[in-house]
């Protein structure tokens, strides 16, 4: 059983267990031990988003892998990917990132890169947990003169912009292009307008003031309405919102209307298909994703694979078929040709070069898809459980699944954090899967309590 890690790392509220500075020495620790090595000296990147307890876990981070004789690599606030890129064009033996992503300021995380800038496998994680709770590295500390020293790296926004401008296609340019940039208060609110006004466009930055206190308040991804609304007021062609940690990308039409990561994914799949650049012409996306994508993959003449909720289970998926691009409706979009992990500013210059080249708005673009209408529905049950030991629940879906037939799917999960059942049906008639939703959720609170 996990004690600590959960599908993206450590993630709670700040100063209570396990996101408490002891944890995070003892992390600090234990990634330095797994890293070190004889007769040479090993380097760790630490970044941070702008949350105002990013100070006191980094400081506790550093002097954990300092005490185990490992360097650090301080970079401050940037984007998660900037981080994984940072580890690996240093050649640093792993990263670490400070951040809750999304979640509001009170709430942080640790993620953790490996020298590849892949987020570690289960096993790895597992590896940090024993020395943790077993305290084996307690009689392995260095003395004197090996010891770990920290430093910091001043230039790495810099480096990390050089790299976002170096993707954007040189014969593609942005003059002209009215941006609406919302940076959620996080970890983006240097770097992100900085790439897009030195590739010529006219940026109108939102939420770019953080405070320690302020990321994702009612700003940025999840709160994409102010963006939106900046948008008509200003006549701008597109709005852009980055999450806290900026791995995840929510646009917006030159109308201000909403336009998720579903099909952000099905433009550029398309764009990537026409220039054999889509390996297997295969997206890989989760179950969260609407069948609409599906569905418009097929008619473009590629496929689709799924995997579980959680941007780190796309990327696995990808390595292990051999898949190039892939992503979550949630807006993590992943170019694996370009980056290791989701990247929601590299996103959006993938999805404003398709722009460019078509010489359309996104408006027109995004009606290469059309969403099957969904319904989203959470029971509440006494405990956690598996959803397959609900009595009952099996057959059921399955007579209803055969009721939709190819234009319908039903999805039921268990909450990764709480005792809840989340229920989704898709389908073309909204009025047939309501009643179809309202029947499971029947079925699950019935078994469930």
């Amino acid at each position: 059983m996990r004690k600590l890690f959960g599908t993206d790392g450590i993630r709670g509220v700040a100063n209570t267990y396990p996101m408490t500075t002891e944890i995070a020495m003892q992390v600090g620790r234990a990634i330095a031990f797994i890293v070190r090595e004889e007769n040479r000296r090993r380097r760790i990147v630490i970044g941070k988003d702008t949350r105002q307890s990013c100070y006191m876990l980094e400081n506790a981070l550093a002097a954990g892998i300092c005490s185990m004789g490992v360097d650090v690599l301080q970079v401050g606030p940037l984007p998660t990917p900037g981080i994984a890129f940072i580890t690996t064009s240093m050649r640093a033996d792993a990263g670490v990132v400070i951040s809750a992503s999304h979640n509001p300021f009170q709430d942080n995380g640790i993620k953790i890169f490996s020298s590849d800038g892949f987020k570690l496998p289960d096993a790895v994680e597992m590896e940090i947990e024993e020395l943790i709770f077993s305290q084996k590295m307690s009689a392995l500390c260095p003395v004197a003169d090996e010891v770990g020293m920290a430093r910091r790296i001043d230039d790495a926004c810099g480096r990390y912009i050089v790299f976002l401008k170096y993707v954007f296609p040189k014969n593609c340019t942005l003059d002209g292009v009215h941006i609406v940039l919302d940076c959620a208060n996080g970890a983006t609110y240097k770097v992100a307008p900085h790439v897009f006004e030195e590739l010529g466009a006219k940026v109108t930055a939102l939420a770019v003031h953080p405070n320690g206190r302020n990321i994702n308040d009612e700003c940025g991804a999840l709160y994409p309405q102010k963006m939106a609304a900046a948008v008509r007021e200003l006549g701008a062609d597109i709005g852009l919102a980055l999450d806290g940690d900026g791995d995840r990308l929510i646009v917006c039409d030159e109308h201000g209307e909403i336009v998720d990561g579903d099909h952000i994914m099905a433009v550029c799949a398309n764009d990537l298909m026409k220039r054999h650049k889509l390996n297997k012409n295969t997206l890989v996306t989760t179950v969260m994703s609407n069948l609409g994508l599906e569905v418009a993959m097929k008619e473009m003449g590629g496929g689709l694979v799924r995997t579980a909720v959680g941007d780190r289970y796309v990327v696995e998926e990808m390595r292990r078929g051999g898949y190039s691009f892939g992503g979550e409706q949630s807006g993590h979009l992943v170019f694996l040709d370009e980056i290791t992990t989701g990247d929601g500013i590299l996103a959006a210059l993938q999805l404003l070069a398709v722009m460019q080249k078509q010489g359309k708005p996104l408006s027109e673009l995004a009606k290469i898809m059309t969403s099957m209408p969904q319904v989203l529905k959470n029971v509440r049950i006494s405990r956690k459980m598996d959803v397959k030991t609900l009595p009952g629940l099996s057959a059921a879906v399955a007579l209803l699944e055969t009721e939709l037939g190819e234009r319908g799917r039903i999805l039921i999960r268990s909450s990764g954090t709480e005792p809840l059942i989340r229920v989704m049906v898709e389908g073309e008639d909204e009025t047939h899967i309501n009643g179809v939703a309202d029947d499971l959720c029947t079925l699950v609170e019935k078994a469930g309590n």
